[in-house]
């Protein structure tokens, strides 16, 4: 029978016939998931791809794969239907983080990363309906700024006095491919289905010295069905533990906001605080997880200890309570000082690589880097560093403007401000929008 929604009809087999299914009964397990990878279905992710991403090991572009893309989704569903398809090394690559630490990143061939595409939508139909509220990382219509907001609404008005801030280390290095398939298998009952994302699982990664790789556990970061199933290990492995196990033996209230593998939990009182400290290690290990030392602590946090000495930091924000010209604690946050030390080096860097571009051009690009910041750090209280930011950005450009073509001082303080505001450069602003206002 199709699924009915309003007026509207949809066959079970449909991404919404699937959500549809996965809200009205939590336990239904999903058979025929496999027979969906069809043409239609790849086509509108095809849509969805990142057609200027690095290729993968074969060599082939979204370019490339697009000059004669019918006839290549034909093919790879026919592959599909026959079980002949196989997937292809993972390339990695490896990008700067700070103190000189390095992150690995899986490049999977076009053709991988169009399967693992609709893979990812099959699974996000029926997720999404399990998913809880206090998971933010990866979901549709859901992100950082969200948990940043929530939580600071959370913090401001609820009865919470300690935190627990917590992170896994090496998450997508350690997650277990068979409790993860296990995990997967409460809700999909398809073998077929299964089997292609253990084949991703198990895919051999090339490293950059040439060598081949075969992960015992872990999934590439960068791989575009990875950040679906990192949700539903944590889903399982944290947000039902806490919400099904852990609330209901807090004597007091208690909170948990998660975003991929990076969380905070809050309680009212110490002794839940520190139960579950002690806990969670106790927890992880269960799945194969360890929790990162220097990110995981216990703190006082409470309105009526308002310090900058108890802060901690979340999503690139640092969190601490400070009182308000009328005297009333408020939850505070602000760029957090190791990211707001990495923004400032990567504009500098960025404006030393392209100050050979016209004026005009070179100031249009910049301003969509310190619109980026500005919409993302952008929040109440924040305005100081954001200024500092303005400052420095506005500073480099002065310098390396300065010495274009091997010539020095082309600009003056007072020219370089006119051009400026001739140019109408992007200045700090708040874009934070008041949850009173969204819930209204």
């Amino acid at each position: 029978m199709p699924d009915t929604v309003g007026s509207e009809q949809h066959k079970p087999t449909s991404l919404r016939g699937i959500a549809n299914k996965a809200k009205a009964d939590k336990h239904h397990r999903f058979r025929d998931l496999y027979r969906c990878l069809n043409a239609e279905l790849l086509m509108d992710c095809w849509s969805d791809l990142n057609k200027n991403a690095a290729s993968g090991v074969d060599g082939v572009t979204a370019r490339m794969y697009a000059e004669n893309l019918h006839a290549n989704i034909e093919a790879l569903v026919e592959r599909l239907k026959s079980k002949r398809y196989q997937a292809k090394l993972v390339r990695r690559h490896y990008i700067p983080k700070e103190k000189d630490k390095q992150r690995p990143l899986g490049i999977p061939a076009v053709e991988d990363k169009l399967v693992q595409a609709a893979c990812a939508k099959l699974m996000t139909a029926i997720y999404e309906q399990d998913f809880l509220e206090s998971s933010y990382g990866y979901r549709p219509k859901r992100g950082a700024g969200d948990a940043v907001k929530d939580l600071t609404f959370d913090l401001q008005f609820g009865n919470y006095g300690y935190l627990v801030e917590a992170d896994v280390q090496s998450f997508f290095d350690h997650l277990d491919h068979d409790t993860l398939l296990e995990m997967l298998s409460v809700r999909i009952d398809d073998r077929a289905f299964l089997g292609l994302i253990r084949k991703w699982l198990k895919a051999g990664i090339l490293e950059p010295a040439g060598h081949i790789v075969h992960p015992d556990t872990g999934t590439p970061q960068g791989g575009i069905v990875s950040p679906v199933t990192a949700n539903v290990y944590l889903h399982y492995v944290l947000d039902l533990w806490f919400e099904k196990v852990v609330k209901p033996r807090c004597d007091g209230e208690a909170l948990l906001c998660r975003y991929a593998d990076d969380w905070v939990c809050a309680f009212r009182y110490r002794e839940d605080a520190e139960r579950f400290y002690r806990v969670l290690p106790k927890r992880l290990e269960k799945f194969n997880l360890k929790v990162a030392p220097e990110k995981t602590r216990l703190l006082r946090f409470s309105r009526f200890h308002p310090s900058m000495k108890r802060r901690f930091t979340f999503l690139g924000f640092e969190f601490f309570w400070k009182e308000d010209r009328k005297g009333t604690p408020r939850v505070m946050r602000r760029t957090a000082r190791k990211k707001l030390l990495a923004a400032c080096r990567r504009i500098k860097e960025w404006i030393k690589l392209n100050r050979h571009l016209l004026v005009r051009d070179f100031f249009r690009r910049l301003n969509l880097r310190l619109r980026g910041h500005y919409n993302y750090y952008g929040v109440r209280g924040n305005s100081r560093l954001l200024h500092r930011f303005f400052d420095w950005a506005t500073q480099c450009a002065f310098k390396w403007l300065n010495r274009r073509g091997g010539k020095r001082n082309s600009f003056t303080w007072g020219r370089f401000a006119q051009v400026l505001e001739l140019i109408q450069i992007a200045r700090p602003r708040i874009t934070e929008i008041s949850r009173r206002r969204v819930m209204a």
